[in-house]
């Protein structure tokens, strides 16, 4: 079974997880467009790869005011695009015993980076993914604390959980068709406290390799690692008590509905 995307872009691509994934995408042959705020990185990937594999295009996901631009530029110059992975997020400490080192500024640009834009990204893209005459995809990377909160990272984790609930509200309605990794996510620029935070987690070439495995299986929902565990002891029950749920409310809603 092979990867069933033509062209995919990727968000969030500067480094990470991000830059791993599009690496896979273009040895196995896929379009990609890479976007993400920092110009120069995108620069080099390009530079490494060929222009006739990657394009790129910046954005700076927590300048929400340009999503519907950005949106509505990439599908003119890629009206062949059929899949968009949104990957972009950061993670921070936070400390609510210690209120006066909380910086809220910090906690907004969080939540705007790991939840607020992916919505909209995801609100700016359906429409031209469900013109499409083949199968699409709109994936996003969420976290093994959208179900288990970490005490250091409460943001995260919210921010997170949030998206996670907003994804599966959302197949629900557009259903008619990773635990840690080792990232600059932890890293001292970011998270000043952590020594060698940029170990923490899997490999990244190992995450990509499951993650790959099971996009090209095709599965709807990927877990890897610690997330898998975590997965299987409750979210299961709580997916299934979801769509019981749905079921229930889309039947008394057909009675009160014109």
């Amino acid at each position: 079974m092979s990867f069933p995307y033509q062209k995919v872009l990727l968000i969030g691509a500067t480094s990470g997880i991000g830059e791993a994934l599009a690496t896979r995408l273009v040895e196995n042959g896929t379009k990609v467009i890479i976007s993400g705020r920092r110009k120069e990185n995108l620069d080099k990937f390009v530079e490494k790869h060929g222009e006739d594999k990657v394009t790129a295009k910046t954005l700076d996901v927590m300048n929400i005011g340009q999503i519907a631009k950005f949106a509505s530029e990439v599908v003119v110059e890629h009206p062949d695009l059929d899949c968009i992975f949104v990957n972009s997020g950061i993670q921070r400490a936070f400390d609510f015993s210690n209120p006066d080192m909380v910086d809220m500024d910090v906690f907004d640009q969080e939540l705007t980076t790991n939840y607020t834009s992916a919505v909209r990204l995801a609100k700016a893209f359906i429409p031209h993914l469900q013109q499409q005459s083949t199968k699409t995809a709109l994936i996003f990377t969420t976290s093994q604390m959208a179900l288990v909160p970490m005490m250091r990272c409460p943001n995260y984790g919210a921010s997170k959980a949030a998206l996670h609930h907003f994804i599966l509200a959302l197949r629900t309605q557009l259903s008619d068709g990773p635990g840690d990794v080792q990232t600059e996510l932890h890293d001292a620029k970011h998270q000043p406290d952590l020594k060698n935070g940029h170990l923490i987690g899997m490999p990244l070439q190992q995450f990509t390799e499951e993650v790959w495995e099971k996009l090209v299986g095709r599965e709807d929902q990927i877990l890897v690692g610690s997330a898998k565990d975590i997965f299987n002891v409750f979210e299961v029950k709580r997916q299934e008590l979801y769509q019981q749920m749905t079921e229930m409310l889309s039947g008394l809603l057909k009675q009160f509905l014109r």
